[in-house]
């Protein structure tokens, strides 16, 4: 079942150094377009 998931542990880290940047960069985006509408609503 879990045939994908390869033995070396470079490709592991660097795999999880890619999702740690792309979830941060969601959370970053997210908040950076919250404030813009809370900005857009005129506060």
């Amino acid at each position: 079942m879990l045939d994908f998931i390869p033995d070396d542990p470079v490709i592991i880290a660097i795999v999880l150094i890619l999702l740690s940047l792309i979830f941060f960069s969601y959370l970053l985006l997210r908040r950076t377009v919250l404030e813009f509408r809370d900005g857009m609503r005129g506060r």
